[in-house]
C-alpha cells in the first residue's frame, strides 16, 4: 500500500484518462438514456473499466482512511462514469468493510440518486455489509423503511438479492408489504425484481406470496415470470 497517498492525485489520474478517451457521439447517448439527469464521457462499461483498471489494483487504490474523501469527492463531480468508478473502488474493500461504511453508502444512494447507482450499491456494497455486519440489519431496514426516500427504500428491497439460500424471506415479504401500496415505478419494479429473484431459490414460497398478497400487476408480472417459464418448459 502506497504511503504518500494524495487524494487530488488519484483523481486527477483518473479524469485525465477519462477526458482523453470521451466520446461526445456515445455521450449524447448515454445521456438520452439516463434521461438527461446525468453528464457522461460516453466511455461504455467495459472501456471505462480497462482504462481506469490500474487505479483500482491494490497497490495504487486508496488506504481505507482515505476511501470515503475519494468516494465523496468523486461523486461530487458531473460525470457519471466517476459515480461508477467510485461504486466499483468501494466493491473492492468489501473483505475489509468498516463498521462506520455503511453512512457512506447511505450517503451515496440519497446523492446524484438514479437506479444504475442504487442497484449497484444495494446489491454489492449493502447486501455484502449486512453479512459481515448483521447485528446492524434490521436497523437500517427500519428507518430506509420509514424515510420516504424511494431510492432507501429500493435498497431495502433489493439487498437481499444475490443472498440465494441465505435469503430472510419473512424480512423480505414483510419490506415488500409495507411498500407495495406506494404508487412509485422504482418501487414496483424491484418488488417484482426481488420475488423474480428469490422465486430462483424458492419459487413455491415466493408463488404462495404473490398469490395470496395484492400486488401491483408490475410486481406480479415481474415476479412470476421465472416461475411461469419453468412451468412451460
Amino acid at each position: 500500500m502506497v504511503n504518500d497517498f494524495s487524494v487530488e492525485e488519484y483523481i486527477d489520474k483518473l479524469e485525465d484518462i477519462f477526458n482523453k478517451h470521451a466520446d461526445k457521439d456515445n455521450a449524447v447517448q448515454m445521456e438520452k438514456y439516463m434521461r438527461n439527469k446525468f453528464d457522461f464521457y460516453g466511455l461504455h462499461a467495459k472501456q471505462r473499466r480497462e482504462l481506469s483498471r490500474h487505479l483500482q489494483k491494490l497497490d495504487n487504490r486508496p488506504p481505507h482512511s482515505q476511501l470515503s474523501q475519494v468516494i465523496i469527492k468523486l461523486w461530487s463531480k458531473d460525470k457519471r462514469e466517476l459515480h461508477y468508478f467510485a461504486m466499483e473502488l468501494f466493491e473492492r474493500f468489501k473483505k475489509d468493510f468498516r463498521i462506520g461504511d455503511i453512512k457512506l453508502m447511505v450517503y451515496m444512494i440519497e446523492n446524484k440518486s438514479w437506479w444504475d447507482t442504487v442497484d449497484f450499491i444495494s446489491k454489492k456494497l449493502v447486501g455484502e455489509y449486512f453479512k459481515t455486519y448483521p447485528q446492524f440489519r434490521d436497523e437500517f431496514n427500519t428507518k430506509w423503511l420509514k424515510s420516504n426516500n424511494i431510492w432507501l427504500q429500493r435498497t431495502a428491497l433489493l439487498f437481499q438479492l444475490n443472498y440465494k439460500e441465505e435469503t430472510d424471506s419473512k424480512l423480505l415479504f414483510n419490506n415488500i408489504n409495507k411498500l407495495k401500496d406506494i404508487d412509485e415505478f422504482f418501487i414496483q419494479k424491484a418488488i417484482g425484481w426481488s420475488l423474480r429473484e428469490y422465486s430462483r431459490t424458492a419459487p413455491k414460497k415466493v408463488e404462495k406470496f404473490i398469490v395470496n398478497n395484492e400486488l401491483s400487476s408490475l410486481s406480479t408480472r415481474e415476479g412470476l415470470k421465472v416461475i411461469k417459464k419453468a412451468k412451460s418448459n
